[in-house]
């Protein structure tokens, strides 16, 4: 018995509807299998390529956002709440000129690791081409966000301010800066940055012993947090017109041009 074309497609068309992808595999020629490779391997290809842009767009975008925001610093939005007399009050001295156009408010902790290397690199260089030369001034301002022993050097600093010399006794601190709760900070280490920097030690020990500037320094930390100071160091880079707020250890070059925009 013989069968025409027409009746061999029909059963094959049966068949099929009845069979897994492998079984009707077998029954394809050499040329279908060899398409069907192919459709897989590119299916499988575009697949993959759909799943690596999807997972680099979000890098590439978060990548450009914190270099945008590295160099273009944000305006701070509550200038309007506050005189710049206001946002220095109960600072340190003034380091520099009083009457330069623009002031840096540093918002830092003694024990901090980013506020560390901003005092070893970008500091030095602000202090010798705008501090020195009048262009701008600078006020530090406790943020201490590492406890007790951050506290303690903070009360320490202006200990040393009663003597006349609180930035010597800051500068100091970070010099022989020893890590973030490392233990560093002690009682016989203040008494020490003391000897080096040429205070009376028994004046010194019954301020700290009286915790005479605690207050200060809680009250510092609870103004920062107020107007949105939430990390250290933190700078609000300021002139009678404008503020600027920059967050972190950025490169110097922020800086510069944030003082030029100013």
């Amino acid at each position: 018995m013989y069968l025409n074309s027409w009746t061999i497609y029909q059963t094959f068309i049966v068949r099929s509807q009845n069979m897994s992808h492998v079984d009707k595999f077998r029954y394809w020629g050499p040329d279908q299998k060899a398409d069907q490779g192919r459709y897989l391997l590119v299916s499988f290809f575009l697949r993959m390529m759909i799943r690596l842009y999807l997972l680099i767009i979000p890098v590439i975008i978060g990548v450009v956002s914190g270099a945008f925001l590295a160099f273009y610093p944000e305006p701070e939005q509550n200038t309007d709440l506050f005189t710049r007399t206001q946002l220095i009050q109960n600072g340190s001295p003034i380091r520099g000129d009083p009457s330069a156009p623009i002031t840096i408010l540093e918002w830092g902790d003694y024990q901090c690791t980013f506020c560390y290397r901003f005092h070893g690199t970008t500091l030095n260089t602000l202090e010798q081409d705008y501090i020195q030369t009048g262009k701008v001034n600078l006020v530090f301002k406790d943020f201490p966000l590492n406890g007790p022993d951050s506290i303690l050097a903070a009360e320490a600093s202006y200990c040393a301010q009663d003597q006349g010399k609180y930035w010597q006794y800051h500068d100091e601190l970070y010099k022989n800066w020893g890590g973030e709760k490392t233990g560093w900070i002690t009682r016989w280490s203040l008494n020490a940055f003391g000897t080096t920097v040429g205070l009376d030690l028994d004046e010194f020990n019954q301020c700290l012993d009286e915790h005479k500037y605690q207050d200060k320094v809680n009250l510092l930390y609870q103004f920062g947090k107020e107007i949105g100071i939430d990390a250290t160091p933190s700078f609000l880079i300021f002139s009678d017109e404008r503020i600027i707020k920059i967050t972190g250890n950025q490169p110097l070059e922020t800086f510069l041009r944030t003082i030029d925009e100013l």
